[in-house]
């Protein structure tokens, strides 16, 4: 079935959609995205991804679109018309398309953003095998630019991890920054050792995960302890256990990071009750 999708206010079969080569984002990765997740047909912490991306327009200077106030309404019919019962939404607004290229950005009263949505079917989203079996990880060195709490599209570094974490027979990398854990290539980083979690704290330096927040607050509600401060990876290879999260990985646990195997080499039961908790209060909370 041929999904319909969003482009600047008109909703198209996704084989009619068309964005300009003179697109901001196509030349110069000037655009910002977010992704929100779909449970049962519903809408996952769409507030915390509205928020975290009026933030990140702000800190590039993009105007907001003209539909931003419409983007629930988009996402909700998006879903519908795709028939998404489990699966993702993705976003992205650009800084536009002026009709040329140049280092300048161009004038916000003649030239609008361009505003795109998709969705992505994912059956069994919530139900991954790797939940089960969990994640290893590789480290690598992050030579990101250092402002990696706005969501831009930049993303060929992390999608390089990714394939440098593939040829590792590994799942993913962790990027590592004056030797500590910044985060996961898509994704935040966590240790657990007995009863406290360790994850890095916020700043420019990582994402400020909207998956992230939530878990925190589950997990001090369930009174374990958290910790926002740098973490190395050998202090990782000796936690208990460690997980990743994000928007559409959820709660994932890490069973190995560089070939060590962490506890017995399995999911940890903490981080698989995390995982349960979130999925069961988002999709209380789930619009």
């Amino acid at each position: 079935m041929t999904r319909t999708v969003f482009v600047n206010g008109d909703y198209l079969p996704e084989d009619e959609a068309k964005v300009s080569i003179f697109d901001r984002a196509f030349l110069m990765a000037d655009g910002v995205y977010e992704v929100t997740s779909v449970l049962d047909g519903k809408l996952i912490d769409f507030a915390g991804h509205a928020k975290r991306l009026e933030r990140s327009l702000t800190e590039l200077d993009i105007k907001k679109p003209a539909v931003f106030d419409d983007l629930l309404e988009i996402h909700r019919e998006l879903v519908r018309v795709n028939g998404i019962e489990d699966g993702l939404v993705y976003l992205q607004i650009t800084r536009g398309a002026p009709g040329d290229r140049d280092f300048v950005f161009p004038d916000p009263e003649t030239t609008e953003p361009t505003v795109v949505l998709f969705t992505q079917n994912k059956p069994g989203l919530a139900d991954s095998p790797a939940a089960k079996t969990g994640m290893k990880i590789i480290s690598i060195e992050d030579v990101r630019w250092g402002r990696r709490d706005i969501k831009t599209v930049q993303l060929l570094y992390p999608s390089m991890g990714k394939m440098m974490a593939k040829k590792a027979g590994a799942d993913d990398a962790w990027m590592v920054q004056d030797g500590h854990v910044t985060e996961g290539t898509s994704n935040n980083a966590y240790i657990i050792k007995g009863n406290t979690i360790v994850t890095r704290a916020l700043s420019n330096d990582i994402l400020h995960g909207i998956t992230r927040a939530a878990v925190l607050r589950f997990a001090k509600e369930a009174q374990m302890q958290v910790e926002e401060r740098n973490f190395t990876i050998d202090e990782a290879k000796e936690a208990d256990e460690a997980f990743i999260t994000s928007a559409s990985a959820f709660v994932m646990p890490v069973i190995e990071i560089d070939g060590v195997a962490l506890g017995d080499g399995t999911p940890g039961a903490r981080t698989a009750r995390l995982r349960e908790i979130y999925l069961d209060e988002s999709r209380k909370a789930a619009i």
